[in-house]
This record gives structure tokens, C-alpha cells and sequence, in this order.
């Protein structure tokens, strides 16, 4: 009888459910509470808002994948993420490598186009040549 209400509730054999909080529940699923806010927004966690606070209601099954874990063993293989991370890096910066070598190879065509502008002659006008000119027409006047 020297129980709280808190504590009578919590466990429900019958239901195959068991009552926690939010900071529990974060705990037992390994993930943060902003994550089981979330959940319990788009309703794929059942809670209930009571004056005490809100109750996150986990099944059966999941209590049990946490109590199969010792401390030793996080929940995730952080070295998998380290190695996709490590990989993703090396990845980029051969990219990162291979961009720099075509832009140096583009200075260097510019560099050589420009060099080059001014060998290049613009075409002679017609007064230079002493070529006749084109006379400009002026606008025939129909009567």
C-alpha cells in the first residue's frame, strides 16, 4: 500500500505495455527526448498528459531489447558511422583533388588565350583599304 499512484500505474502486465516517462523512454530506445516529443506528436508512440507529466506507453518487447544490453555494448556501432564518415571524407576530397587539377588546367588555357589576344589583328575597316564604302541609302519618299 506504500505505493504512489505514480507507481501502481506504471507497469501493466495485462497489456503487455509498461508506462514510462518521456526520459525514459528516450533511455530505453536510445534515442533523445526531442525525438520521443516527436513521436508522441505524429502518434506513433501512445502517451498520456497527466498533472504529473506525460507517459510514454512501450511494449513489452522493447523493454526487453534494453534489458539485453549491458553498458559495454552502446546501442548503436558508432565504428560503422566512423568508417561511412572517414569514407564519405576520402571520397571528397579526391573530388575536392581532381576539381583543382581541371581548374588549373583551365588558368593555364586562359592564360595562354590571352597571351595570345594581342598577335591577333582586327579585321581592316574599308577606309583603311581604300576599298569603296557602302553609302548609306536615305529613305526613298513614295509620291
Amino acid at each position: 500500500m506504500g505505493e504512489s499512484p505514480r507507481e501502481a500505474t506504471r507497469d501493466q502486465p495485462s497489456t503487455g505495455r509498461r508506462r514510462v516517462t518521456v526520459a525514459e523512454a528516450a533511455r530505453i530506445l536510445g534515442v533523445s527526448v526531442e525525438a520521443i516529443r516527436g513521436r508522441i506528436k505524429r502518434k506513433t508512440l501512445e502517451a498520456e498528459h497527466t498533472r504529473e507529466g506525460v507517459f510514454v506507453y512501450l511494449d513489452t518487447d522493447q523493454l526487453e531489447s534494453e534489458r539485453g544490453q549491458t553498458t559495454a555494448q552502446p546501442r548503436h556501432e558508432p565504428d560503422a558511422l566512423i568508417s561511412a564518415k572517414d569514407e564519405a571524407i576520402a571520397t571528397l576530397r579526391e573530388q575536392l583533388k581532381a576539381e583543382r587539377r581541371a581548374n588549373e588546367e583551365n588558368r593555364r588555357i586562359i592564360a595562354t588565350l590571352t597571351s595570345r589576344i594581342p598577335e591577333l589583328e582586327a579585321p581592316a575597316s574599308p577606309r583603311q583599304t581604300g576599298g569603296p564604302e557602302t553609302p548609306t541609302k536615305s529613305p526613298v519618299r513614295a509620291e
